[in-house]
């Protein structure tokens, strides 16, 4: 490895898209992975239209589009009537009010885009089985702590080591984050599995009391992804452990049986147990930074996770570009520019969640009416924060 590279921890969306980004600026970097292969566990991720223009800005979006489903409309039902409550289009004037589409892909094929083009980009370096543990700093450089190997040497480190990162734990030392009690269920079933009469082309809610389920196309409509989600109190933090079907619908005995169903046709489910922390504004520590998950980690209610993480890279690269080689200059106004914007879509994940996932009785009745009484274009209005842009508009 030379030592003349920035050194990013973590090899997953946000890692990859970092290195893709600072490399198409002419900078070295050396991208540090734990695992023995890069990959990436989980099934279906949904892209909106900052992530689009995040993939843009890093010359990957077309690829990002030919392994991508173009849903028709983000689908809001009611779990325990069976009812729509209404509809969000993203059809021709979604698209044009955002210049990008919404789409929902593997994730993946997302991460294979964004490895493929780290790959053939001679200023990226790939490692695995680099588990990086700490770090400490020097007048012109970094040193990256390996564990069980010796030390790397870079110009500066971007902690991108997602929920439990070691760069965090150094830099802001908050311990364990927030275990929400909410567990999701994933599973992937062919399509020819899924109800007819559920095959929509959508990204599909149904929300009800203390748990809610998705469902939407991938791979070209070969395949359908089902997640589900109920408050069952887990206390701590658990990844992609195989569970039985029993142990899924154990959440679900109260809602209608159209949504119930869902549960019975998957197959191999995993779970997840949610967590996040507290928005914070110390993601800096001379030459070294936080991006991703290890800088603002999300529940997954507004769907923006490896979104706000793109657009990190996006960010940061441009403040390499504008400041040249002052490293804490580029990493503080990377700061400045990210913090506020993350920190909201964290908070507003945590209400999305209470208030249109999972809300019972009167606060589901009051749900209904707001929403099912918005126009398409109250929603893109309400939206145009989050979908107008990258925080920058670097890409529009």
């Amino acid at each position: 490895m030379r030592q003349d590279s920035i050194i990013v921890a973590g090899g997953g969306i946000g890692g990859l898209a970092t290195a893709l980004g600072l490399a198409l600026k002419g900078i070295r970097v050396t991208v540090l992975e734990q695992a023995s292969r890069f990959g990436e566990i989980g099934a279906g991720i949904q892209i909106a239209p900052n992530a689009f223009h995040s993939l843009d800005f890093l010359g990957v979006g077309e690829e990002a589009r030919e392994k991508a489903v173009y849903i028709e409309k983000l689908r809001l039902m009611d779990a325990l009537s069976g009812e729509e409550i209404t509809h969000i289009p993203l059809d021709e004037p979604f698209r044009k009010r955002f210049g990008n589409p919404y789409a929902v892909i593997h994730r993946a094929d997302l991460h294979g885009v964004l490895l493929e083009a780290c790959r053939t980009n001679h200023k990226v370096e790939l490692c695995t089985n680099h588990e990086v543990t700490g770090y400490d700093q020097e007048e012109n450089g970094v040193n990256v702590f390996i564990k069980d190997q010796p030390p790397l040497s870079g110009r500066a480190l971007i902690g991108a080591d997602g929920l439990r990162s070691a760069v965090r734990e150094q830099l802001v030392g908050d311990g364990e984050p927030n275990v929400s009690g909410h567990t999701t269920y994933r599973s992937v079933i062919p399509t020819e599995q899924m109800p007819e009469d559920l095959r929509w082309n959508a990204a599909t809610l149904w929300a009800g009391p203390k748990c809610h389920i998705v469902h939407y196309p991938l791979k070209g409509w070969k395949v359908f992804n089902l997640v589900v989600t109920y408050h069952n109190d887990a206390p701590e933090a658990v990844a992609g452990k195989p569970v039985s079907k029993e142990e899924v619908s154990q959440g679900f005995d109260h809602i209608h049986s159209r949504a119930r169903q869902i549960i019975e046709i998957g197959e191999n489910w995993r779970l997840w147990v949610l967590c996040d922390r507290e928005p914070i504004d110390n993601w800096v520590d001379g030459r070294v930074a936080l991006l991703g998950d290890a800088a603002h980690p999300m529940l997954q209610y507004f769907a923006q996770g490896a979104c706000m993480a793109m657009e990190d890279a996006v960010c940061l690269s441009h403040m390499f570009e504008t400041h040249g080689g002052d490293y804490e200059k580029a990493f503080e106004a990377y700061r400045l520019q990210r913090v506020v914007r993350t920190a909201r879509v964290q908070i507003d994940s945590r209400l999305i969640g209470e208030y249109i996932y999972h809300p019972a009785s009167a606060k589901a009745m009051l749900r209904n009416s707001m929403m099912g009484a918005m126009s398409a274009e109250e929603y893109y209005e309400r939206l145009q924060w989050l979908y107008g842009g990258t925080g920058l508009d670097l890409a529009q």
